[in-house]
């Protein structure tokens, strides 16, 4: 009877420590962020991004995301190879790994107004991984540069989001464009430079989809990503709800 209790402890533990190995590595590989250097600008320079993979390749999406703030990231290439990057807070970079699924990929990168860089990115998602749509995303400062590229780059991609917008989305025309645009805010988004009245005045006069959501929790600088600014505590329901959008134009 001893031995019989000692035999089914061992499985037990088997079965235990089998999960602990094994259920971490899993994890790892569906989140793992990899440093990509393959994209160029039309000079021939390097233009690097880090990329959260989807859990299976290749992805029917690719969201391009850039951070807020002063917008960057201080990319480094370990020596292992992995990426080092900074703004990990930043809404749309700490929910990479929740947009990250089997049909989403994320590329974090830097924001900016180049339109020759941002090119320089999509042709190299579209080089590999052809049938993908791509949307770009930003948030806060960085729909400075959704709004400016959704402008100026319309047909070149599905669509683009703009998540906690500056006052200037209001002027943002979304009729009769190639691209799909999604305008995201909190109803008590606190920031002076972010007015969610301004992403509600866009889609009454334009009629842009736009996702008002409320909950959460404030905390902090208003402008910062720790509180309704950057949807903390709601991070998954506004994630799922963008996907949602993405997802729905599929066919269009």
């Amino acid at each position: 009877m001893i031995k019989q209790i000692h035999f089914r402890n061992t499985i037990f533990i088997i079965a235990v420590m089998g999960w602990i190995f094994s259920g971490p590595v899993v994890a790892d590989q569906i989140t793992a962020d990899q440093y990509v250097d393959s994209a160029r600008y039309s000079d021939g320079d390097e233009i690097p991004y880090v990329l959260t993979p989807s859990t299976r390749m290749p992805p029917k999406y690719v969201l391009i995301v850039m951070p807020g703030g002063n917008g960057t990231i201080g990319l480094k290439k370990e020596a292992d190879g992995t990426p080092f990057f900074t703004g990990k807070g930043n809404f749309l970079v700490r929910t990479r790994t929740l947009f990250a699924d089997g049909d989403f990929a994320v590329i974090t990168i830097d924001r900016g107004r180049s339109l020759d860089r941002m090119r320089g990115v999509v042709a190299d998602i579209k080089a590999k991984y052809p049938m993908a749509k791509v949307y770009i995303a930003g948030t806060s400062l960085s729909t400075t540069e959704t709004i400016f590229m959704a402008e100026n780059m319309d047909g070149e991609v599905a669509g683009f989001i703009h998540t906690s917008s500056v006052s200037s989305i209001g002027g943002l025309d979304t009729r009769n464009r190639k691209s799909r645009n999604l305008i995201v805010s909190h109803k008590y988004d606190g920031c002076r430079v972010t007015p969610p009245s301004s992403s509600i005045e866009n889609s009454e006069h334009y009629g842009t989809q736009l996702i008002l959501v409320e909950g959460g929790f404030e905390e902090g600088d208003p402008c910062q990503a720790a509180g309704h600014h950057g949807y903390r505590g709601i991070e998954q329901e506004v994630v799922d709800k963008i996907k949602s959008w993405i997802r729905s134009g599929a066919t269009s």
